[in-house]
């Protein structure tokens, strides 16, 4: 598998992948859920390149690191994907956190 660290930096540098729509799908903790967020919507952290910061509907800032992207989408069709139960597990006193 390809990291998505090399797909973020494909994206933004490589001139063969203007002219695509591209979209980022990382996984909201709290709801659940998969938030898709256009990839011209984020930037890398300085000084913390395992995150992403965007701001949400609301405009609050949000940072999602990187092993909570999930999926990416090149013009609607998803063109990287992280293979299902290839998240981050810790144990600390029973409970699972990704």
């Amino acid at each position: 598998m390809v990291p998505i660290q090399d797909v973020l930096h494909r994206i933004q540098w490589d001139p063969a992948c203007r002219g695509s729509v591209y979209e980022i799908g990382y996984l909201d903790r709290i709801a659940g859920t998969i938030v898709r967020v256009p990839f011209g919507d984020l930037q890398l952290e300085a000084g913390r390149p395992a995150v992403l910061r965007l701001q949400d509907a609301g405009g609050a800032v949000v940072r999602v690191p990187l092993h909570r992207v999930r999926r990416v989408w090149r013009d609607g069709v998803i063109f990287w994907e992280r293979p299902a139960g290839d998240a981050l597990q810790f144990r600390h006193g029973g409970d699972a956190h990704d």
